[in-house]
């Protein structure tokens, strides 16, 4: 049974042990040596005569698919789907599973790392005094300022229980909301609207799909209270990254946190250009914890498929 595995942290060399239950039950594992996620091409490459795969970032879409005939599961090595054409996999009999909520801690933290990052101005500071400078660089204080989620699932529950940490109020947004959590926890249900509104730091945790796709634009931004802190570490479509661009040079948007962006990796963005711009490279899921967490899960979610036994993540 042949098996491709594209995640780049969970390449040989990298979390060995989790690669050893893998060749535990196949000896025929092809990897990703690109370190990046792969093209389109280069996929149906590597695919086209493997039995399973396990799915890091790579786009996998409908003429993937037809193009491998032998594939039985593909195993999202992470919570989100949306660069995986469900409904063409359903229609060639291909199981799609994906690992929910395994990763939430590490990306919530980094949600809020990047907070942290652009109220207080620390990438620019620390490369500042590396030049030998001395600035004095007015940030901001958290505390009692309103921070709202739009998405509380698991990653924007941690993002919440940051937030209330710092003592700020927290609101949020989300179509499948607890009333029940929220009630427990002290966090405000708001329209999406109001969340757009009221808050003074807003962090992304969205799906993206069409109803998403730059659901962050020109107009939300221009509806946003000046100086907001805008993060995103879901999808990078999710925001117009032209009209971020423009509200960032009018000084409307007060700082733009992203962990994902619209091409990947991108390049030569004029986002780069702003010293109140914070980015990382599509790291959320990358500790330690998470990356051991996810592989073990999505590892077993291909196991029990290729076994013909119930796995409880399949999606479609």
């Amino acid at each position: 049974m042949k098996i491709l595995v594209t995640p780049t942290s969970l390449q040989p060399g990298k979390n060995e042990p989790m690669l050893d239950i893998l060749r535990s039950f196949s000896d025929d594992l092809v990897f990703n040596a690109s370190g990046r996620p792969l093209t389109e091409e280069e996929l149906i490459l590597l695919l086209h005569d493997c039995d399973g795969y396990i799915a890091g970032l790579d786009f996998v879409t409908e003429k993937v698919i037809n193009a491998c005939p032998r594939l039985k599961a593909i195993s999202r090595y992470g919570a989100g789907y949306d660069r995986v054409d469900i409904e063409a996999a359903k229609k060639k009999g291909i199981v799609v599973t994906n690992t929910p909520g395994v990763n939430a801690q590490a990306v919530g933290e980094l949600a809020f790392a990047l907070i942290l990052s652009l109220a207080r101005r620390i990438p620019y500071l620390d490369a500042e005094t590396r030049n030998g400078k001395w600035i004095r660089s007015t940030g901001i204080e958290l505390k009692g300022k309103t921070l709202g989620i739009i998405g509380l699932g698991a990653i924007g529950k941690v993002v919440a229980a940051c937030g209330q940490g710092f003592h700020m109020n927290v609101i949020s947004y989300d179509p499948y909301i607890s009333d029940a959590y929220c009630r427990e926890h002290s966090i405000d249900i708001c329209s999406f609207d109001d969340v757009i509104q009221h808050a003074d730091v807003i962090s992304l945790h969205l799906p993206l799909n069409e109803q998403t796709h730059h659901i962050i634009n020109k107009k939300t931004i221009s509806e946003m209270k000046p100086n907001v802190i805008l993060v995103n570490t879901s999808r990078g479509g999710i925001i117009d990254e032209a009209a971020a661009f423009e509200a960032l040079q009018s000084g409307h948007l007060g700082g733009l946190g992203l962990d994902a962006f619209e091409t990947e990796p991108p390049k030569n963005s004029p986002l780069f250009e702003l010293d109140n711009v914070v980015v990382t490279p599509h790291t959320g899921a990358h500790t330690r914890e998470a990356t051991m967490n996810m592989a073990a899960s999505a590892i077993q979610n291909l196991i029990d498929v290729l076994s013909d036994r119930d796995c409880p993540y399949v999606l479609n």
